[in-house]
């Protein structure tokens, strides 16, 4: 049964809701999604037996990809939007995969201290402003056991001119002021106050709408 979020806004995937069931579509020939999320997943090494959570999950591709690549795991997909994850939830059903969906909020989730191996999330910190950042990276702490991994796909630090130049387009659709932080390269040192460690940004990507990175950070044992 999915987990009903406390009172609060959040942004829908692209902006609007009457834009979701786009997302895929949008998010597939504008991201270089593949290339990222697969990159994501073997970075993350998921061994059989650990139990993963899908951070901001949206329609469920990575964790529906997740679980094909290592049938094994125990899958959850979290987000706060109910309608994306009726999306995911029909997308899991007809890929054939077991994957848990839950609704709630990224600083509020509900999930016991220590109980993941892994956290995964894609696309999604830049939405929040530093403070749902600081809030949500503490939390993830929270529900990560010891010696547990963190990574995260997200827009970063511009590689070049060119990618500063198309990001301003991603800051126009979802806010300079939150979007700023990742542009600034902030999100390793958000991780590290959280009390991660080996905090690191690992490769990046060059897209349409600018430079996407891969980080990873693990929860001291």
């Amino acid at each position: 049964m999915m987990q009903q979020p406390p009172e609060s806004k959040y942004v829908p995937a692209l902006g609007f809701h009457w834009l979701t069931p786009y997302y895929d579509a949008v998010v597939g020939t504008t991201t270089r999604e593949r290339s990222f999320k697969q990159a994501l997943i073997k970075q993350a090494c998921f061994e059989p037996g650990q139990r993963v959570l899908d951070l901001a999950c949206g329609t469920g591709t990575l964790a529906i990809w997740i679980k094909q690549h290592q049938p094994q795991v125990a899958v959850t997909g979290v987000d706060g939007d109910s309608a994306i994850l009726s999306l995911a939830s029909r997308k899991a059903q007809k890929a054939d995969v077991s994957v848990q969906f839950d609704q709630a909020l990224s600083y509020s989730l509900p999930y016991p201290a220590a109980y993941f191996d892994r956290v995964v999330s894609s696309l999604f910190f830049h939405h929040l402003s530093w403070e749902h950042k600081q809030r949500t990276a503490l939390e993830l702490f929270r529900v990560l056991k010891p010696g547990a991994q963190l990574h995260v796909a997200d827009w970063g630090r511009p590689t070049h001119a060119l990618m500063r130049g198309l990001f301003l387009l991603i800051q126009l659709l979802d806010g300079f002021k939150n979007t700023q932080d990742n542009v600034s390269g902030k999100l390793v040192t958000l991780f590290e106050q959280a009390g991660f460690v080996e905090v690191s940004q690992r490769q990046t990507f060059n897209t349409i709408y600018g430079t996407m990175a891969l980080y990873s950070a693990v929860k001291p044992g």
